[in-house]
């Protein structure tokens, strides 16, 4: 399971009800920042998730409008925040500008204790854990180094507890191992192997986050059968040429890219100021039902062969406290 925190969703420019382009996913113990476009770090606090475990960073590419947040963002870390490690992934051209923004800018008369590591992102792995990996992959827009992600949950097994327990498996490590792919040998000799108490895979949750894109067909069998798509709806059909040649895509374009590679649910955003959210959902779903416009400060629940779940604020809220209150406790000894 993924949850994703839409910070701004506005294209280029910010509306009354829009900010600029920037997204959270939660994934497991970890948070990874996507994009931060200007003030997104106030969006951030409105949200309510705050600053912690916020240490990845990842660019879709270097436009104004997705990185000028982050000199705000990281005069906030360094002067009050305790996060002492940064990891800000991108394309080259990306980071060359990110440089001049913190080390030319923000950080100019001062190094502080704030790690910071610009790390090129390259096509393919570029964070691994037990549970999920994510990937890069490359975006056609204007420029280079663009790139969008693939959030992939691992494959599981589920452990057949009767069946294991009408083959005489105890409780235990054996049970464990078992899981893990391996077999073992029972006290009466007989030898039980991983196929025997396992059932049959099951798919991992799939996220696929594409920014700023011009060209759709290279990236079908990317996001083909993801259980969400965040993608951007800068334009509509009336300025499909328009939308062409700056590098962009239409609302229809990406719920057609949806229908046609199985996406579940299609989650819309960088909407331009010049429509209006419903002819922008109602060009989306005449192709594709499925479909989200996403607005700020939107949280949502990604889960496999589930809808996508809409998340109450308050629940959020009351999350953020019970953890503050639990890194509370570790801190004064309790």
């Amino acid at each position: 399971m993924f949850e994703i925190v839409f910070l701004g969703t506005s294209a280029s420019a910010p509306s009354i009800y829009r900010g600029l382009p920037g997204q959270i996913v939660l994934a497991g113990e970890h948070r990874f920042m996507i994009d931060c476009g200007e003030g997104s770090q106030r969006q951030i606090l409105r949200s309510g998730i705050g600053f912690k475990k916020l240490n990845h960073i990842l660019l879709t590419h270097g436009h104004l409008d997705h990185i000028l947040g982050l000199g705000g963002l990281i005069s906030t870390f360094a002067h009050w925040e305790s996060i002492e490690e940064l990891t800000i992934f991108g394309g080259r051209s990306a980071l060359d500008r990110v440089h001049t923004l913190i080390f030319d800018v923000v950080l100019h008369y001062e190094r502080l204790a704030l790690q910071i590591h610009l790390t090129e992102l390259q096509t393919g792995m570029l964070f691994e854990s037990k549970d999920y990996t994510i990937s890069a992959f490359p975006v056609s827009h204007r420029g280079t180094g663009n790139f969008g992600f693939v959030f992939q949950e691992r494959a599981r097994r589920p452990f057949l507890v009767e069946q294991a327990q009408v083959l005489g498996v105890p409780a235990g490590p054996e049970r464990g191992r078992l899981v893990a792919g391996e077999s073992i040998t029972l006290a009466d000799g007989r030898l039980i192997t991983p196929e025997m108490v396992l059932g049959a895979v099951i798919p991992g949750t799939k996220l696929v986050h594409i920014g700023d894109v011009g060209r759709l067909e290279p990236l079908r069998e990317i996001v083909a059968d993801a259980d969400a798509l965040v993608i951007e709806a800068t334009f509509l059909d009336d300025e499909l040429e328009t939308a062409g040649s700056y590098g962009h895509i239409t609302a229809s374009q990406a719920a057609r890219l949806a229908a046609e590679t199985g996406v579940k649910t299609l989650i819309l955003t960088h909407v331009s100021r010049r429509y209006r959210e419903s002819d922008v959902i109602a060009q989306a779903r005449a192709i594709f039902p499925d479909t989200i416009v996403a607005r700020d400060l939107d949280h949502y629940k990604i889960k496999r062969g589930h809808t996508v779940e809409k998340i109450d604020p308050a629940e959020v809220r009351a999350r953020a406290l019970t953890a503050e209150t639990e890194a509370g406790d570790k801190e004064s000894g309790e």
